[in-house]
């Protein structure tokens, strides 16, 4: 629960700590706006975008402007009755960024939705994330990118949460930001944007505490800024071209800790806009996280009292059922070799798929071939499939283990239902930790 015990903050260190000017947010021109429309025609066009799975594409298209007034009434419609009938079997990342989505703006008259009420069970499934941490050596029920979204979620909407333990938590040396030892930068923004929320409305009177939390929470942000800016490439991407989006958002709020010449804004945008137009943002997740920060957003824009914003001049979109952005293959076929490794056992064999299949298409064939050693079952998230069992062995965050997809040995950064596999391809699924 939040603390309203201790002492009030003193006007000078409330000075000092408001937050200066922004960077100059690079958003994209007016006159460019029409590069955006890959992206849109991305989030509209896809069997991922549906039910919950469609928070942050729907998150992304208020937040922009991309709707028009009928377009947001039918989707928040939807969306309200999908949220409702699935509320409980929701993680808590799902739900906050349900919140956020709903909240974007302020819609149309008409449309009723109780946020008091989400939020506070969104207050539940949160702390049912603290306790999981507390008793499982400090792994939360998902994971830091979704608690992350939970705080900031429960911060904007004036939801219960403990300043002093998400002082405690979000140290930047948490385990729980890492993946294989190498650094989250989606994570990381993430956690950035939640605690700016957090101080800013500590700085605004909304929540007094101790000064050494707030310390805390302002010596977190910076020191994830420095991480998220190590991850910087040569051509200005932010960790990869999936993270770029949410590491700009972190980077558009946070300018009083790093200096100009640390990041060219102008830059990571042009290379995001070059992205665009040579088709890097297949998944309308990926769309949606890239789309506000172009715009100029981001998630601490999110204002359920704010007038929703319409009639864009790319939002010529359609509401009709998607299609599905699945890789048309050819007749032709392809031989790959496929494993199934746990604890350094390996099961091989060899299957016939048509060229261009992706990699779930494998793992479909080798299953019909041998389903003792090769079954499994996937989930569809807004990433697309995910492999949460091989051999009837799930994956579990509690103990951090996951199946591992693997390309000639090396580690997949497109998941089972995007990458496309070539002839004479070593594929793996292995049984990791992270």
């Amino acid at each position: 629960m939040r603390q309203s015990h201790q002492l009030p903050l003193v006007g000078l260190l409330l000075f000092s700590l408001i937050p200066r000017q922004q960077c100059e947010i690079c958003k994209v021109s007016k006159e460019n706006k029409t590069a955006l429309k890959p992206l849109v025609h991305t989030m509209i066009s896809s069997n991922y975008t549906k039910g919950i799975q469609a928070a942050k594409v729907l998150l992304s298209l208020r937040l922009g402007g991309f709707l028009n007034q009928n377009q947001d009434q039918h989707l928040i419609e939807q969306f309200i009755l999908t949220v409702r009938s699935t509320e409980p079997s929701l993680t808590s990342g799902q739900l906050a960024l349900a919140i956020l989505a709903l909240g974007a703006c302020k819609g149309t008259d008409g449309i009723s939705i109780n946020y008091s009420e989400l939020v506070k069970k969104l207050g539940n499934k949160y702390k049912a994330e603290i306790k999981n941490m507390e008793d499982h050596d400090g792994n939360p029920l998902t994971n830091y990118y979704q608690l992350s979204l939970d705080v900031l979620a429960l911060c904007l909407f004036s939801g219960n949460y403990s300043v002093p333990k998400v002082a405690e938590i979000f140290k930047p040396g948490n385990k729980n930001y890492y993946f294989h030892k190498q650094f989250s930068v989606d994570t990381g923004a993430m956690a950035v944007l939640a605690l700016t929320c957090v101080k800013r409305s500590i700085t605004s009177g909304q929540n007094k505490i101790d000064t050494k939390d707030l310390d805390n929470i302002d010596n977190h942000i910076k020191l994830l800024i420095r991480k998220i800016l190590s991850q910087k490439t040569e051509n200005g991407l932010l960790g990869n071209i999936d993270s770029t989006g949410e590491a700009m958002q972190a980077l558009f709020v946070s300018s009083n800790y790093y200096n100009k010449n640390q990041w060219v804004c102008q830059k990571t945008r042009d290379t995001v806009l070059k992205e665009i137009s040579q088709g890097a943002f297949r998944m309308p997740t990926a769309a949606a996280q890239i789309l506000p920060a172009l715009m100029g957003k981001t998630y601490l824009n999110v204002n359920k009292d704010s007038s929703c914003v319409y009639g864009s001049d790319i939002s010529h979109i359609s509401t009709q059922k998607p299609i599905s952005v699945t890789p048309a293959v050819s007749a032709s076929q392809i031989k790959v070799n496929y494993s199934v490794v746990i604890n350094n056992a390996k099961d091989r064999i060899v299957v016939s798929v048509a060229n261009g299949s992706v990699f779930l298409k494998v793992m479909e064939q080798a299953q019909k071939e041998n389903a003792a050693l090769f079954r499994y079952v996937s989930e569809e998230t807004s990433w697309g499939p995910y492999i949460t069992t091989v051999r009837g062995i799930k994956a579990n965050t509690t103990n951090r283990t996951y199946w591992e997809l693997l390309s000639n040995g090396e580690p997949l950064s497109e998941g089972a239902g995007s990458y496309v596999v070539h002839a004479g391809d070593d594929l793996e699924v292995r049984w990791s930790t992270y």
